[in-house]
C-alpha cells in the first residue's frame, strides 16, 4: 500500500513539464521509492520507466545488460554489441536512454532511485569522474529523468557546480491530511485507525515508512491495542521496525568512512543528545579536530545533523533501534518496554501515553504461544 502524496507529484510532475531534471532528497523510510513509483503510475506505464539503480550498478557492463533488459522504454533497435571497456559499457548505457522512445510523441521518463549509486562505476578505468559525467549526459539529453537518494548533503556537493537544469526536491514528513488518507486505507471492520493519526505521526516523525508500518501493526491487532503498545511490538528483536532501522544503520554506516569509530559516536548520542563536538570528543577519547571529522563523515551520509552547534539523530526512531539493539545482547521484553515507553513520553503529551498492564505481565503475554507479539506499555 503506496502512500499518495498529491502536492509532492504535483511538483516532480510540474518540475519534468518545465523540463527540469527533479532530484527528490529524503533519508531512509521517507517515502523516496514510492513517490517514484506512484509517478510512474500517473505517467503511464508506456511513458516511464522505474529503476532501482541501488541493485543494478555492479559493473558498467552488468548494469548495461540488466537496464536493456528490463525497461520497457527502449530504442526502436538496440544494439547487440559487447562493450570493448567499462568506459564503453558506460556510454552504451548512456545512449540507450537517449534514443529511448515512446509510443506517444512524449519523450520518455526513467525514474532512477538511488541514483548516486553511480558512483560505484569510480572504480572502475576511465571513469574516475563518472558521477558529473553522469550529470553532463542527463543534461543534454532529449529523455527526461527524475533521480533520487537517500543521501542528501552528499548530493549537494554533486549539484553544487551543475547546470540549473537540477531542481532539488526534498521529500517533507507527511501532513495530517496524508496521515489521515493513509488511516483511512487501514480502517476495517475492528478498528478507526484515524482516531490515532495524530499519536501515530509523533511517534513516527511522519515518516511514511514508519507510519505504514505503525497502521498496518494496529490495524491487524483488536481496537484495544494502542499505538505505543504496537511500537513495542515492531521494536522486538524480529520486529519489522527493528529490520527496516537495521537497514538503514548498515546502509549508511557502510557507505561512510571510519567505520568502528562513526558506530562509537551513534552509540554516544543514543545515550545522550544533543551533545557538542567537545562533549562527544571527550566521551570517545579523541582530539576534537579527529572527531569534528568523524562528525563529518556522519553527516555525510545523513545520519547526524547539526542544529544550534549541537549533534543528533536526523531520525529519532534509529536512536531508539541503536540504544536497543546495537549491543552485546539482544534486549529483552523489559528493555523494549521500557525503551519505547521512555521514547513515547519525549514524543507525545504525558497525557496520550497510556497505562495499561504492568511490565511483567507484558513480557509473560508476549512470550506465550500464538499471541501476537505486541507488548504492552504499563
Amino acid at each position: 500500500m503506496i502512500a499518495e502524496r498529491p502536492a509532492l507529484e504535483r511538483r516532480v510532475l510540474a518540475s519534468l513539464e518545465a523540463g527540469r531534471i527533479p532530484v527528490v532528497l529524503g533519508g531512509c523510510g521517507a517515502g523516496r521509492t514510492s513517490l517514484l513509483l506512484r509517478v510512474e503510475h500517473l505517467l503511464g506505464a508506456d511513458r516511464s520507466q522505474y529503476l532501482d539503480f541501488s541493485a543494478v550498478m555492479t559493473t558498467p557492463e552488468r548494469a548495461l545488460a540488466a537496464v536493456t533488459t528490463a525497461s520497457r522504454i527502449r530504442p526502436d533497435r538496440v544494439a547487440e554489441e559487447t562493450p570493448a571497456s567499462p568506459r564503453a559499457a558506460f556510454d552504451l548505457l548512456m545512449t540507450f536512454f537517449d534514443r529511448a522512445v515512446t509510443t506517444s510523441a512524449a519523450p520518455p521518463a526513467f525514474l532512477c532511485d538511488e541514483a548516486l549509486e553511480i558512483r560505484t562505476f569510480e572504480n572502475f578505468p576511465g571513469l574516475r569522474q563518472v558521477q558529473r559525467d553522469f550529470l553532463a549526459r542527463l543534461t543534454a539529453s532529449p529523455a527526461r529523468f527524475v533521480l533520487a537518494s537517500r543521501f542528501t548533503d552528499r548530493t549537494h556537493r554533486l549539484l553544487r557546480d551543475a547546470p540549473a537544469r537540477f531542481e532539488v526536491i526534498h521529500i517533507p514528513p507527511l501532513v495530517a491530511a496524508e496521515v489521515q488518507a493513509l488511516a483511512a486505507r487501514f480502517n476495517g471492520s475492528r478498528r478507526d485507525i484515524g482516531h490515532h493519526a495524530a499519536t501515530i505521526a509523533a511517534l513516527t516523525g511522519s515518516r511514511a515508512a514508519y507510519t505504514h508500518l505503525l497502521m498496518e501493526t494496529l490495524s491487524s491487532q483488536g481496537p484495544s491495542t494502542d499505538p505505543t503498545a504496537a511500537l513495542a511490538s515492531l521494536c522486538a528483536p524480529d520486529g519489522r521496525l527493528t529490520a527496516r532501522c537495521r537497514e538503514s544503520y548498515d546502509h549508511r554506516l557502510n557507505r561512510a568512512r571510519g567505520f568502528g569509530a562513526l558506530k562509537a559516536i551513534l552509540g554516544i548520542l543514543a545515550d545522550h543528545e544533543p551533545q557538542n563536538l567537545t562533549e562527544i570528543a571527550q566521551r570517545l577519547h579523541r582530539t576534537p579536530g579527529s572527531t569534528k571529522d568523524y562528525l563529518s563523515w556522519l553527516e555525510d551520509v545523513d545520519l547526524i545533523g547539526m542544529h544550534g552547534k549541537k549533534y543528533s539523530y536526523e531520525d529519532s526512531l534509529l536512536r531508539l533501534y541503536v540504544r536497543l539493539h546495537v549491543r552485546a545482547v539482544p534486549p529483552t521484553d523489559a528493555d523494549i518496554v521500557r525503551e519505547v515507553r521512555a521514547y513515547a513520553q519525549s514524543r507525545l503529551p504525558q497525557a496520550a501515553v497510556p497505562a495499561a498492564v504492568p511490565v511483567a505481565a507484558a513480557v509473560e503475554r508476549v512470550a506465550e504461544p500464538g499471541v501476537s507479539g505486541i507488548i504492552e506499555i504499563d
